[in-house]
C-alpha cells in the first residue's frame, strides 16, 4: 500500500518544481519517515478506528498508518480515515491513491476526502469551542506533516485561533493545535514539524495549549537539516514529535535521534525525565540527545535565579543600522557616539574603532542611544558551522570616558541593570564568565536549535546568585584569562558550591 502511493508521489513530484510546491509549504514525506511516523503509535484495542490526516498531500502518511494498524493488530476490523487537503494539483492524486487503498485493504476502509480548509472548517471560534464540550475529541488517532508558512495575523486562521497566537502565526502549529483538539482523550498524535516551536516568546500560548491539553511521549530529533524530506531540498531544523491526549505525564520521554532518516539505521535512543525535557513556566521543550545534555540541563538548572530575578536583563540593540543611514558617521565629533557591531567583539573584550564603516552615529534620537556604562555584549547571529552558539564581550566604560551615551547595533544583545550605576566591572566580568563557559554553550544549543541568540530565552535561563556572579568576576579580573577552559574552571567551583 505504501509503497504504491509513494511510487504514484514520485511521478507526481517529477512534474513539479521545488518553487510550486514551496509556494503551498508543502513537502511530501519520505517512505521512510513514514513508516517511523506509524510506528510511534499504539493502535487502539478496538474493532473502529477513527483516523485523521489533517494536510493530506498525496496520502503517504495515511497509506503508512492503515499499513501499521493491518499489520500490528487483529482487533481492529474498520477504520474510518479522513483526509483533508485544499491544493487542486495533488486533489486528484491524493483520492485516486485513497480509492486504491481501499481497494487492497485487509480491514474495511471507509474514508473520506474533504476539500476545505482545515482549520476554518473545524470551528468559527477555536476560542470558544476550547470549553464548549467536555470532551470533544472525535478521532483515535491524528497524523500529520502540515504546511510550513507565516500568515497574516489578520488572516481567517489567525483570528478564528487567535487564543494561540501571538503576531503572524506560521500556520503549522495552528494545524498541530486544531488537531490536539480533534482528538478524543487517551488518542495520539504523531506531526511532523520545525522544532521552533519548543522555546521563545512566540509560541509562548501554543506551548501552553499544547502542552496542557496533552503530555509528550517520544521526540525524534533530525541532526541533519537537509536529508528529512525525500527528493525535497529543504534545510530545516526538524522534529517528529508523538503526544497523547491526557493529563498524566509520562515519567520520561522517549528521545531519539538520527543523521540520515533515509532509513534510519543510526538511531539512538535516549529515556529522559518528562520534567527535565519540559520545563519552567514557558514550558520550553529541551531536546536531549545524549546523557551529556542530560548533564549540562541538571548543572544548568540547579540555580534558582535568572537574570531579571538577581536585577539583570538581557536586550536587543536599539539601531537598525540600515534603517537610519541619515545618522550613521565615519568619524567622532559633537553630538556623535560610538555604534558597537558584533565585529567589535573580539577575544572577550571590546575592541574600538577598528576602521569599520559606520561605526559611529548621530545622538539626535534618543530612544537609539543608551548611557556609556558597563555591559556584557552577545552576538545575536552566528554561523551554523561555527565551534560556539555563545559569543559575548565584556564592554567597560571606562575605557571610553570620552563618551557620555553609546549606540549597539540590533545584531548585538547586552546585558545591563536595571540599576545601571550598579553594574559593576565584577558583575560584568561574572556573567561574561557564564556565557562565554562551554556548559552554557551548551544548554542554549539544547534549547535553540537557531542561530540566533535570542534575548527572551537568555532572561529565562537559570544563573548563580548575584554573589556568585561577582565572585567569578573577582577569579577571571584576578587571573585576566578569558578563555573559555579558564570560564568552565571557575564556573564549577560555583556549580559544587
Amino acid at each position: 500500500m505504501l509503497d504504491y502511493v509513494v511510487e504514484q508521489t514520485d511521478r507526481f513530484i517529477s512534474t513539479k518544481s521545488k518553487a510550486e510546491r514551496k509556494d503551498l509549504g508543502q513537502f511530501f514525506t519520505s517512505k521512510a519517515t513514514a513508516r517511523f511516523m506509524s510506528g510511534l503509535f499504539n493502535i487502539p484495542q478496538k474493532e473502529t478506528l477513527k483516523i485523521l490526516d489533517p494536510g493530506a498531500g498525496s496520502g503517504i502518511l495515511s497509506a503508512a498508518l492503515v499499513e501499521a494498524v493491518q499489520c500490528r493488530s487483529d482487533r481492529v476490523k474498520e477504520i474510518e480515515l479522513t483526509c483533508y487537503e485544499t491544493n487542486s494539483d495533488v486533489l486528484a492524486l491524493l483520492e485516486a491513491n485513497i480509492r486504491y487503498m481501499e481497494r487492497i485493504s485487509k480491514v474495511k476502509l471507509a474514508a473520506s476526502v474533504i476539500k476545505d480548509n482545515y482549520l476554518l472548517s473545524q470551528f468559527d471560534d477555536f476560542s470558544a469551542t476550547l470549553t464548549a464540550s467536555a470532551n470533544p475529541s472525535k478521532f483515535d488517532m491524528v497524523i500529520g506533516n502540515p504546511p510550513y508558512f507565516k500568515l497574516a495575523k489578520e488572516s481567517p486562521e489567525a483570528v478564528s485561533m487567535q487564543s494561540i497566537c501571538y503576531g503572524a502565526p506560521n500556520i503549522y502549529f495552528l494545524f498541530a493545535a486544531m488537531s490536539l483538539f480533534n482528538l478524543r482523550y487517551g488518542g495520539e498524535l504523531v506531526y511532523i514539524v520545525p522544532r521552533s516551536w519548543t522555546s521563545g516568546a512566540y509560541f509562548t500560548r501554543f506551548r501552553s495549549y499544547f502542552l496542557d491539553q496533552g503530555r509528550l511521549t517520544d521526540i525524534h530529533i533530525f541532526k541533519s537539516r537537509d536529508k528529512v524530506f525525500d527528493k525535497e531540498d529543504v534545510l530545516q531544523e526538524t522534529m517528529i514529535m508523538k503526544l497523547k491526549k491526557t493529563n498524566i505525564a509520562p515519567a520520561t520521554i522517549k528521545i531519539t535521534s538520527s543523521v540520515d532518516s533515509s532509513d534510519f539505521a543510526d538511531i539512538t535512543e535516549l529515556d529522559t525525565p518528562y520534567d527535565l525535557i519540559v520545563s519552567g513556566v514557558d514550558r520550553y521543550v529541551y531536546l536531549i540527545t545524549s546523557q551529556e545534555e542530560i548533564e549540562v540541563l541538571q548543572k544548568v538548572n540547579s540555580f534558582e535565579n535568572t537574570m531579571p530575578s538577581i536585577g539583570l536583563k538581557m536586550k536587543t540593540g536599539l539601531t537598525v543600522d540600515f534603517r537610519n543611514k541619515n545618522l550613521l558617521r565615519n568619524a567622532s565629533g559633537d553630538h556623535i557616539v560610538p555604534l558597537f557591531y558584533s565585529q567589535h567583539l573580539k577575544g572577550g573584550r571590546v575592541i574600538f574603532p577598528i576602521g569599520k564603516e559606520h561605526e559611529y552615529m548621530s545622538d539626535e534620537l534618543p530612544s537609539m542611544t543608551q548611557p556609556n556604562y558597563n555591559y556584557l555584549f552577545v552576538k545575536r547571529f552566528t554561523a551554523k558551522e561555527e565551534r560556539r552558539r555563545l559569543q559575548c564581550a565584556i564592554y567597560l566604560a571606562r575605557h571610553y570616558p570620552e563618551y557620555r551615551k553609546i549606540s549597539t547595533q540590533n545584531k548585538i544583545n547586552f546585558v545591563d541593570a536595571l540599576d545601571k550605576s550598579a553594574m559593576s566591572e565584577e558583575l560584568v566580568c561574572g556573567l561574561y564568565t557564564v556565557i562565554n563557559s562551554s556548559l552554557y554553550d551548551k544548554y542554549y544549543r539544547v534549547l535553540n536549535g537557531s542561530t540566533q541568540v535570542n534575548a527572551t530565552e537568555m532572561n529565562a535561563i537559570p544563573v548563580p546568585t548575584r554573589s556568585g556572579l561577582e565572585f567569578l568576576g573577582r577569579e577571571m579580573v584576578k587571573h585576566g584569562d578569558y578563555s573559555t577552559a579558564y570560564c568552565d574552571k571557575i564556573l564549577e567551583k560555583v556549580i559544587n558550591g
